[in-house]
């Protein structure tokens, strides 16, 4: 595991952004998170078909654009084209896709912590790992804390860790695994993240061993978040940050 440390104040993770306020991975939604007060976004990375870092989550462009197809498959001329906030509402109608270069420059403006999570197209993880810590390194301000590489893909953390050691990984499960240590070492971890659900009593008293934080994802409830937070998960990936706040979590 990696000896780097973060920390997370508040506790609350935009996930996406601010999907439940407006279209996921998309500029507007992270203004709107970083308006609520959260200090962390993260957002998810795949690459065009000519090799440009993108902020989607899916392998296609039909769930959140006006497009179709692979990601992989296009390119970043025709995805600027694309309309990718009407399928959330008629007011989002302008949204475009956003680059990676375009939310590097929001975060770092805006001193925001940033969480990239690698999402590579079959057969691009070694591409996408490197066009996106090249990118992230060439702009990202020296005199910041650099950006989180995530992923449920070991291999993209083995790749980062190798190219970025300097930079904190985090490793994401979506499926309760007992080698889940050792998969935090073969990675570096510096943080390991689970899906919400996996978080028995049970569960959460043996993560309570970890030496490195522990988050879990997604978590909308303040009722919940303040549960895990009370049983050591250090912090919560949430679709809707400004109702954690407003929860009052933290008073």
């Amino acid at each position: 595991m990696s000896s780097l440390k973060v920390e997370f104040i508040p506790p609350f993770i935009a996930h996406r952004g601010a999907p439940k306020l407006a279209p996921e991975n998309s500029l507007e939604s992270f203004i709107v998170a970083r308006d609520s007060g959260a200090k962390w976004i993260e957002t998810d990375v795949k690459l065009t078909s000519d090799g440009i870092p993108i902020l989607i989550h899916d392998e296609t462009l039909d769930r959140t654009t006006n497009g179709q197809g692979l990601v992989s498959q296009t390119s970043w001329k025709t995805i600027q084209t694309l309309d990718a906030g009407s399928w959330f509402s008629p007011a989002f109608s302008n949204t475009r896709v956003t680059s990676l270069t375009e939310m590097l420059t929001f975060c770092s403006s805006s001193r925001m912590r940033l969480i990239l999570e690698l999402k590579p197209s079959p057969g691009r993880t070694q591409a996408t790992v490197m066009v996106t810590l090249i990118e992230a390194s060439k702009m990202w301000p020296e005199n910041l804390a650099p950006p989180m590489i995530a992923s449920f893909d070991v291999d993209s953390l083995v790749i980062s860790a190798q190219l970025r050691p300097d930079w904190p990984r985090g490793l994401f499960f979506e499926k309760w695994e007992n080698d889940w240590v050792e998969m935090a070492v073969i990675t570096q971890a510096t943080t390991i993240t689970f899906k919400e659900d996996l978080l028995t009593p049970d569960r959460l008293e043996i993560l309570r061993r970890s030496p490195v934080p522990i988050l879990a994802y997604t978590v909308d409830d303040p009722a919940r978040a303040k549960e895990l937070m009370k049983n050591g998960i250090k912090a919560v990936f949430s679709d809707d940050v400004p109702a954690l706040f407003k929860g009052r979590i933290l008073s």
